[in-house]
């Protein structure tokens, strides 16, 4: 799992990414588990729903850690048929990145943040594995993604 979380630090410092890495020797596989790790709250944390389109492209919907997303308005957000849930391995190709571990950039992808996710100043997102996280700003988030601002929880 390393070497997941050292390929995204090095995909940071790269881009010169103002984000903070952060190890910890629980899981953050849920949101309270994160939360607890890093002495936060659920709602400083968010997930990164991954999905796929009728071509196999990747869409990547971020939202706060107690939200869920509708693939109905993510499919009417990007005018396409209704997106299904990727699985775990196609996450790992098309991510980099385990289950439980996505970062929320990194990678190619359409991103949406949901405009919850907006609210908050600074977020903690997956770092790579299930045993870190990135604490960053939300704005930083949405730019180095070019995400799109559209509403996608239910």
């Amino acid at each position: 799992m390393i070497e997941y979380e050292e390929k995204l630090k090095m995909y940071m410092v790269d881009r010169g990414i103002d984000a903070e890495h952060l190890h910890f020797e629980q899981t953050c596989h849920s949101v309270q588990e994160a939360a607890d790790a890093a002495g936060a709250t659920p709602d400083d944390l968010v997930k990164n729903i991954c999905m796929v389109n009728d071509e196999g492209d990747l869409i990547v919907a971020i939202v706060k850690g107690e939200d869920r997303v509708s693939t109905s308005r993510v499919g009417k957000a990007l005018k396409i048929e209704r997106p299904r849930t990727a699985t775990e391995d196609e996450i790992l190709v098309k991510t980099g990145f385990p289950c439980g571990g996505v970062p929320s950039f990194g990678y190619k992808a359409t991103f949406i943040v949901d405009p919850r996710v907006m609210e908050k100043e600074y977020v903690y997102s997956g770092g790579g594995s299930e045993y870190s996280l990135v604490r960053i700003k939300s704005q930083e988030l949405s730019e180095i993604n070019d995400g799109l601002i559209l509403r996608v929880r239910k």
